[in-house]
């Protein structure tokens, strides 16, 4: 037995069920036995891999959008550049090259980093040097806002209902025997998803994220008062229904009640509130990851880079490439969505 899941049974010895969103609150980010606090979780040794981690080409083409979307708004001379969970650093690095070559962008940008985790602020220090990290997005200087958040949202906690009849019970985590068990709370009204009533049927789950939107909310604020763009990218959709918790351990899936704390937590993106809650600033619709990307031109940065490998590492480029784009891996899974001020143009790659 894991020491989280001993005293997660103990929690819930004297108090009762856990909400998802506090399982995976705790197996996340507690202080000793938290999945980000403990160690990093990316790449082979880790439990996961994303975008930035497979190729350079996802920052460098995101970068550019974003010093992109700074000189159709006339290239203000002071601007906060901000990544949410910026991982090792790779994205913001590969960014921060890309962009090397647009005229005064660099001179504009000051560094900030919304990060928690101790282990993830060191392996950022190492890789870009100087930086202002923050604990929460509302702690960002007022100025221009150019941000991006890559499978940041996608591990906010969420909770859990079960549509019944015009109520909704709640998915709990409780014990069984001496071990976790999920189980169902009693039916009940629920004001946040009164508006679900007419897009759900008998027995859909819906999941909520009360994080995610006070961010969505004080970004936009900041946007439409100062200008910038944010890039959200993500796995999720539009109004989604379902179960979507899953668990990772070293790359594969395990059950969710398996290893609290072993193992990584995330949930599929629900983009509507997200985008309701930006307002006034604009958002986009959601635009999967591989059509994005192509609109960028990543097939040319593809190929540009191509010149230069040969044998295997020509192999793992084209595999990399593929694995960004294509439908039946991350093309389509993922998606990106774009905050801007309702004054000025779309980010790049998002334009309808």
């Amino acid at each position: 037995m894991s020491a989280l899941r001993d005293l997660l049974l103990r929690q819930i010895a004297l108090t009762g069920p856990l909400t998802v969103a506090d399982y995976m609150a705790y197996c996340l980010s507690h202080p000793e036995h938290g999945v980000y606090t403990r160690a990093d979780p990316l790449g082979a040794r880790g439990h996961f891999t994303t975008a930035p981690e497979i190729s350079q080409m996802f920052g460098e083409l995101t970068g550019l959008a974003l010093a992109q979307s700074w000189l159709d708004q006339g290239a203000p001379s002071e601007i906060v550049l901000a990544e949410l969970g910026p991982g090792r650093g790779t994205l913001m690095q590969d960014i921060l090259r890309a962009t090397r070559g647009v005229p005064g962008f660099r001179d504009a940008i000051r560094l900030h980093l919304v990060e928690t985790s101790p282990a993830m602020r060191a392996a950022q220090a190492e890789r870009l040097g100087t930086a202002n990290w923050h604990d929460h997005v509302a702690d960002l200087p007022e100025a221009p806002l150019f941000l991006i958040a890559n499978e940041f949202f996608d591990a906010l906690p969420v909770r859990q209902f079960l549509r019944e009849g015009n109520g909704w019970r709640e998915r709990v985590i409780g014990e069984t025997e001496g071990t976790l068990a999920f189980g169902l709370s009693p039916p009940a009204p629920l004001a946040a998803l009164e508006g679900r009533l007419a897009d759900t049927e008998e027995g859909d789950m819906v999941e909520l994220c009360a994080t995610a939107e006070p961010m969505a909310a004080e970004i936009g604020r900041r946007i439409e008062a100062h200008g910038g763009a944010a890039l959200i990218v993500d796995y999720g959709d539009w109004g989604q229904t379902g179960d979507t918790l899953q668990a990772i351990s070293h790359h594969r899936k395990v059950k969710v009640l398996e290893a609290p704390g072993e193992a990584d937590l995330t949930a599929h993106v629900d983009f509507r509130p997200i985008a309701a809650a930006a307002a006034p600033a604009a958002a986009t619709e959601p635009v999967p990851q591989g059509v994005f990307l192509e609109r960028l031109g990543i097939a040319d940065r593809a190929r540009t880079l191509a010149a230069s490998l040969s044998g295997g590492a020509l192999g793992e480029h084209i595999a990399a490439h593929r694995r960004l784009t294509h439908p039946a891996e991350m093309g389509h899974l993922f998606k990106v969505m774009g905050i801007y001020p309702t004054t000025a143009a779309p980010p790049p790659g998002l334009m309808t």
